[in-house]
C-alpha cells in the first residue's frame, strides 16, 4: 500500500511539472546533435596520405591516438589544414593539433556568434558550429597539468552563450576560469559544452533524452583525453549537466564526479552510478533547484537528490553560495572545496586538506556532521515542493546554469 501511495504521489507531481511548464517551452524542444564531426564525408574519401583515415564515427579514441602517433609532423599538419573541422573534434587526436584545427575552423566560420572564440591565445579543444553550436575550451596548460578537471554545464548553454557576461560565474567559461584560478598551478580545467542542452525549464529539462545523447559524447570526450596521455579528470557537473554525468558515470574515466545544483542523476544512490570515481554533491540553501520534485515517473524527473544523505555522496559545504549560478563565486566555501578536489587534496570526508591554506581560505577539516552541512533527512512532502514555485524562482534567478 505504501509503494502504491508513493507511485500515485510521483504521478501527481510529474503531472504538475508538465502542466506547469509545457506551455512555456512547446517551441523550445531541442533535437540532440549526434554523429561524427562536420566534414566527415570528405575526410573518409581523402587519399592524400595513401592510407585509410580512421572513421570519425566508429574508431575509438585509442585507435585515433594510435593513428596520429604513426604520422610524421608534415602528415599531421596536412590533415589539420585539409580537415580542420574533423581534426578539431576528433577525440583521441593530440590536443595541440586540435587547438590549431579549431583556430582555422573558427576563422573560416566568420560567424558573429563565435567571433570571441577566435581571439588569439584561446585554447579551443572542440568547435562545432552546427545547430546552436558546441565548444570546449581549456584553461591552463593541459599537456603539463598533473590534475585535470572537466566542467559539464546545464541548460541554456551553447557556443553562442559560452562567453556571456550575465551571471558570469554560472557560465561555462566563467566557472572553468574561476576553478582553475582557485585550484592553482599544476591544474587545468576544460569547459565542455559538447552536447545539446535544454532551453529553459520544461519537457527537455524534465526528461533524459538530451542527457542520454550527451552522455555518449562526454564519455568519448574524456576517453579522448586519456588516450592522448592526459590524467583521468575530475568531472564537475552543474544542473542538467549532472543528469548527463549520471548516465555516463559507469563509462567515464574519472577520479571524481562532482554534482552541484542537481535535479537528480537518474540513479537511486551513488552505488547505482556504478562508478569507481568518488561522488560529491553540493546544493546551497537558496538554490531554486530545491523546488524541483525529486521523482522519476513515466520518463519524467531525474530521481533522488544527490545531496540527500541517503544517496551516499560526499556532501560539499555550500552555505556561502547564492542561487543556482553561484557555486563558483570567488570566496565561497563551495569553490574552496571544488578547488581542493581539482588539486586532489580533498579529504575522503569532504573537508579541505590543509596542503594549501591560502588557496583554501584557511579552512580546517570538518567532522562528518559539519561536512554534511547539518542537513537533516527530509520526508517526501518536505522535499517535493509546489512545481509552480520552481517556475517563479527560475524567472527570478535567470536561466544561467
Amino acid at each position: 500500500m505504501r509503494r502504491y501511495a508513493r507511485t500515485l504521489a510521483a504521478f501527481a507531481l510529474a503531472t504538475s511539472v508538465v502542466a506547469g511548464t509545457a506551455g512555456w517551452v512547446s517551441g523550445d524542444a531541442q533535437q540532440a546533435l549526434t554523429g561524427p564531426p562536420p566534414g566527415s564525408a570528405q575526410w573518409r574519401t581523402d587519399g592524400a596520405l595513401g592510407t585509410e583515415l580512421p572513421d570519425p564515427e566508429r574508431s575509438t579514441p585509442a585507435e585515433v591516438s594510435a593513428f596520429f602517433a604513426g604520422l610524421s609532423m608534415r602528415e599531421r599538419q596536412l590533415l589539420v589544414v585539409r580537415h580542420p573541422s574533423v581534426v578539431g573534434n576528433l577525440d583521441g587526436t593530440p590536443l595541440e593539433l586540435r587547438y590549431r584545427a579549431n583556430s582555422l575552423a573558427l576563422a573560416a566560420a566568420d560567424d558573429p556568434r563565435y567571433r570571441s572564440l577566435a581571439a588569439p591565445g584561446r585554447q579551443i579543444l572542440a568547435f562545432d558550429p552546427r545547430g546552436r553550436g558546441q565548444v570546449a575550451e581549456v584553461f591552463g596548460d593541459l599537456r603539463a597539468a598533473h590534475r585535470v578537471s572537466v566542467l559539464v554545464p546545464g541548460s541554456d548553454n551553447d557556443a553562442g552563450t559560452f562567453d556571456r557576461k550575465v551571471a558570469a560565474h554560472g557560465a561555462p567559461a566563467g566557472m572553468a576560469r574561476t576553478l582553475h584560478t582557485a585550484a592553482g598551478p599544476g591544474t587545468a580545467v576544460v569547459a565542455w559544452v559538447g552536447y545539446t542542452t535544454p532551453v529553459g525549464v520544461g519537457i527537455d529539462a524534465a526528461t533524459g533524452s538530451l542527457a542520454e545523447a550527451g552522455a555518449g559524447r562526454l564519455t568519448r570526450f574524456t576517453q579522448g583525453l586519456t588516450a592522448d596521455g592526459l590524467p583521468e579528470p575530475a568531472v564537475f557537473c552543474h544542473s542538467y549537466g549532472s543528469v548527463v554525468c549520471g548516465l555516463a558515470a559507469h563509462r567515464l574515466p574519472a577520479t571524481d564526479l562532482v554534482v552541484l545544483g542537481s535535479p537528480g542523476m537518474r540513479a537511486d544512490d551513488a552505488a547505482g552510478l556504478r562508478t569507481k570515481a568518488r561522488v560529491w554533491a553540493a546544493k546551497d540553501p537558496t538554490d531554486w533547484i530545491d523546488n524541483v520534485p525529486n521523482v522519476r515517473f513515466a520518463g519524467l524527473g531525474h530521481g533522488t537528490d544527490p545531496t540527500d544523505p541517503a544517496f551516499g555522496a560526499r556532501r560539499i559545504p555550500a552555505d556561502e553560495a547564492r542561487g543556482h549560478a553561484g557555486y563558483f563565486a570567488p570566496g565561497t566555501d563551495s569553490l574552496r572545496t571544488f578547488a581542493a578536489i581539482a588539486r586532489g587534496t580533498a579529504t575522503p570526508e569532504g573537508a579541505h586538506a590543509p596542503a594549501d591554506a591560502q588557496a583554501l581560505g584557511g579552512a580546517e577539516a570538518r567532522d562528518g556532521a559539519q561536512a554534511l552541512g547539518g542537513a537533516e533527512a527530509r520526508d517526501g512532502a518536505g522535499t517535493l515542493k509546489d512545481a509552480e514555485a520552481t517556475a517563479g524562482a527560475h524567472a527570478l534567478e535567470g536561466t544561467a546554469r
